[in-house]
């Protein structure tokens, strides 16, 4: 069994400047100093959240992606984040999902934030994909979609690593701890929460707090609200003693989704 090191980047994104926030998420990754398995990056790292679709969106395999795929080779490690996506006349928060061979999966943002009104500019997901890295499972969730348990359900232990990356701002901060170690210990899967710091293009404020929790729903390591890299290593052999130990999936009610779209 293969432990997994994970390593997170917090940081404040430039508004609208894709180029400058490239560059200074490879400036952190220059400077890691360990081997790292997956570097996850905040929702919309190019851009911060913005609406803006139609001068902020890339296309699917455009410069971001390819900037993805050379740091992935570089670094051996899959490399991913959600960006502004244009395909076939919609809009989507996409998160890559970058491998160190070139080749890539995504997952678009199912629950599209109500409040902001992004339903209205951007095409909401109907996939639940799992992908896989050395032996884990791991599912990649975007911000808003964390309010929403029966998405992120963990049915017949189908993955072990739940993945948000986010712009959750200041002022329902809480929120994200809470359900960050809800979503850990009620799927009896780790649960990696990435976001961003400072003040966006409309004066929002987001204060980071970027989390790892274990299968308990104990906070493992927790950011404050300034620009900061951590890595951290998940290991699966307790990950598998914990599940055996405390089999509460096997009591789990069994239900269908219906109608995504």
């Amino acid at each position: 069994m293969q432990d997994l090191v994970v390593t997170l980047i917090q940081f404040d994104i430039q508004w609208h400047n894709p180029a400058a926030n490239r560059k200074i998420i490879s400036d952190k990754i220059n400077t890691l100093k360990v081997v790292s398995n997956l570097i996850i990056l905040p929702e919309m790292f190019t851009t911060g959240f913005s609406l803006d679709v139609e001068s902020q969106a890339e296309q699917a395999e455009g410069e971001t992606l390819v900037w993805m795929k050379s740091l992935a080779k570089s670094t051996g490690a899959v490399i991913t984040g959600s960006i502004i996506i244009k395909e076939e006349g919609n809009y989507y928060n996409r998160l890559l999902w970058v491998k160190p061979n070139g080749s890539f999966d995504y997952y678009n943002k199912r629950h599209l934030f109500r409040m902001a009104k992004e339903g209205n500019y951007f095409a909401g997901g109907s996939e639940s994909p799992i992908f896989e890295l050395r032996g884990w499972k791991i599912k990649p969730l975007i911000c808003y979609d964390l309010r929403f348990p029966v998405w992120s359900r963990n049915t017949n232990l189908a993955y072990d690593v739940l993945l948000y990356v986010a712009n959750w701002p200041e002022a329902r901060i809480n929120a994200w701890k809470t359900l960050l170690q809800a979503r850990a210990l009620e799927n009896l899967s780790y649960s990696i929460g990435v976001n961003r710091v400072g003040l966006d293009g409309k004066n929002k404020a987001y204060n980071g707090q970027s989390s790892v929790c274990d299968f308990k729903g104990e906070t493992m390591n927790q950011l404050s609200n300034k620009e900061d890299t951590i890595s951290i290593k998940l290991s699966k052999s307790k990950l598998t003693d914990y599940r055996k130990f405390f089999p509460a999936n096997l009591d789990a009610d069994t239900f269908k989704i219906h109608n995504l779209m």
